[in-house]
């Protein structure tokens, strides 16, 4: 069982940077792909970015790639998402997500995190 708390989320105008952490707790945080999805108003939650259990690998949607970077300290138990140039069509609820899988994915994920609201104002 792991237990992920996510934090960090709130109002930011366009451009605008805001940077989300999620909290591990229960079975081996080390060993697990971590990942972060979205979901907004009316549409399917999304996937956002991974990372490897090593942070050795992370992989991004092409809508973030280059604005967001996906980290992961192991010794604190955290998964960070520094989200930079936000744009309006970044809001939405942002989700931690954990995965026994090599590469995290929608379809896979065996844990997630309540949620946390980014709302990027124009």
């Amino acid at each position: 069982q792991v237990q992920l708390v996510e934090s960090g989320g709130g109002l930011v105008q366009a451009g605008g940077s805001l940077r989300l952490s999620c909290a591990a707790s229960g079975r081996t945080f080390s060993s697990v792909t971590m990942g972060w999805f979205r979901q907004a108003p009316g549409l399917e939650r999304e996937f956002v970015a991974g990372i490897s259990w090593s942070a050795g690998t992370t992989y991004y949607a092409d809508s973030v790639k280059g604005r967001f970077t996906i980290s992961r300290d192991n010794a604190k138990n955290t998964v960070y998402l520094q989200m930079n140039s936000l744009l309006p069509e970044d809001t939405a609820v942002y989700y931690c997500a954990a995965s026994s899988r090599v590469i995290i994915t929608i379809r896979n994920v065996d844990y997630w995190g309540q949620g946390t609201q980014v709302t990027v104002s124009s």
